[in-house]
């Protein structure tokens, strides 16, 4: 499944403005509270996984994650959001200091109603799916398992900075969520606590103190096509409103293809150190294919999850989706 230990932090807080301009775009700083959600622009999804995959993959402690890192913190500070990092040494399963970076990226930071959108930013250092031993150590791509969640999320800041919805919306790119205990070392029993590490942190450490949400969503693995996202158990037992509200949406929306009404597997993930540690009732929209023993598609942490698997009609779903719920949320 997916899947802290903490370390000290230096909190780093970016103000910034400056929206991106596309065509077709109404002006910068329109303030939208009719209700009417944007259209999300599932060409400006891809190309941003495309972007994620031309650093190469995003392990703590490699220039690609660094300069990846550096690439998220300018484009949210571009599409107008205030921002924050979280610069903390995290210790892996196997005692390795890694150098992390929580990114988050805040809208409307004034209103006292929030929605946290969330993913990871970070790679699988290793290919533990794969059946060929000598490819084990060698750092995945993660082109959906990563790049398609931060890419969906892109596209929502940057309509977001241009139409500001009437509730807050605080976006975080979660570190070293993906460096957890791999299959290969036997001689270590499964550990959950290896896994979700940047997240695990920001629930001890958040942001702004005290910080509370309506509720948050998870995008992880959210761009194969023909992707089915089932209902996860973790999430139908803490958000089932949550859950209903998002699955309803996307039937309405011609999307239901994507979201099944049905239940699907648990999964260990970041929604749940979110729920754990900060008590914020959050759902996780993950690719579940219930024909594969592992509950997840194919290419899932081996060298095969690469942009030939990242469909734009799956980015429109997800992305167009979570925008309506956000723009249909009434301000406190």
């Amino acid at each position: 499944m997916k899947k802290a230990k903490v370390f000290p932090v230096i909190l780093a807080c970016i103000l910034l403005s400056c929206a991106n301009k596309g065509v077709g775009d109404p002006p910068a700083g329109t303030n939208n509270q009719s209700g009417t959600a944007p259209g999300f622009n599932a060409d400006s999804a891809y190309a941003y996984v495309e972007k994620q995959l031309a650093f190469g993959p995003r392990v703590p402690n490699t220039t690609a994650h660094q300069r990846c890192g550096d690439y998220l913190i300018g484009e949210l500070k571009r599409f107008a959001a205030e921002v924050y990092v979280q610069e903390v040494t995290l210790t892996a399963y196997n005692g390795a200091k890694l150098a992390c970076r929580n990114i988050i990226g805040s809208y409307n930071p004034d209103a006292k109603k929030r929605i946290l959108l969330f993913a990871h930013w970070d790679t699988r250092p290793y290919a533990d799916q794969e059946t060929d031993p000598a490819k084990h150590h060698i750092p995945i791509d993660g082109a959906d398992d990563g790049a398609s969640g931060v890419g969906a999320l892109l596209e929502i800041a940057r309509q977001l900075g241009r139409q500001a919805p009437a509730a807050g919306v605080d976006i975080i790119f979660f570190d070293a969520e993906d460096y957890g205990v791999p299959e290969f070392e036997k001689a270590t029993a499964y550990t959950p606590g290896s896994w979700c590490l940047g997240s695990q942190f920001w629930a001890k450490n958040p942001h702004t103190p005290g910080y509370r949400a309506e509720y948050g969503i998870l995008l992880d693995m959210v761009g194969a096509r023909h992707a089915t996202f089932y209902k996860e158990q973790t999430s139908m037992r803490y958000a089932p409103r949550i859950v209903e509200k998002v699955w309803s949406t996307a039937r309405d929306l011609g999307y239901g293809k994507f979201f099944i009404n049905a239940g699907g597997g648990s999964i260990l993930d970041d929604h749940q150190s979110v729920i754990e540690g900060r008590g914020i009732p959050s759902i996780d929209i993950i690719n579940y294919d219930p024909e594969n023993a592992h509950g997840f598609a194919g290419y899932w942490h081996t060298h095969k999850d690469t942009i030939d698997n990242i469909d734009k009609e799956t980015l429109k779903g997800v992305g167009q989706t979570v925008l309506e719920v956000i723009y249909k949320e009434q301000a406190l």
